[in-house]
């Protein structure tokens, strides 16, 4: 037998709707994902403007960068929070020690400038 005549045969109508219907369907979440995605950096855009008049108080009564034992207890919140929503608390407790990095990182700096 040829190659051209090994060609896979072609999809049924139903198999064709299928297909059709998951790439519609795949669209709508990924639509979904991106609009969580731009919640997400604003929301993040509005914590970090939190953060940074936190920092810039701190700087001015001199007031150490970091609290352990509010990020302590933050940790503990988060992961809770994460459990009641079925998000795996360690990969919300990553995210909340990326974020106080960064922001640490700017408190430092705004304490520098002071």
């Amino acid at each position: 037998m040829s190659q051209a005549e090994q060609q896979p045969e072609p999809t049924t109508g139903a198999a064709a709707a299928d297909a059709q219907a998951a790439t519609e369907r795949l669209g709508r979440l990924r639509s979904s994902i991106d609009n969580i995605d731009a919640a997400l950096v604003h929301l993040l855009a509005e914590r970090f403007k939190c953060t940074q008049e936190v920092g810039r108080l701190k700087a001015e009564h001199d007031m150490p960068a970091s609290d352990p034992a509010r990020e302590q207890r933050q940790i503990t919140r988060l992961r809770a929070l994460a459990e009641e929503s079925h998000l795996d608390p360690a990969f919300a407790e990553k995210w909340f020690n990326f974020v106080v990095a960064e922001v640490i990182h700017h408190h430092e700096r705004l304490a520098n400038q002071h």
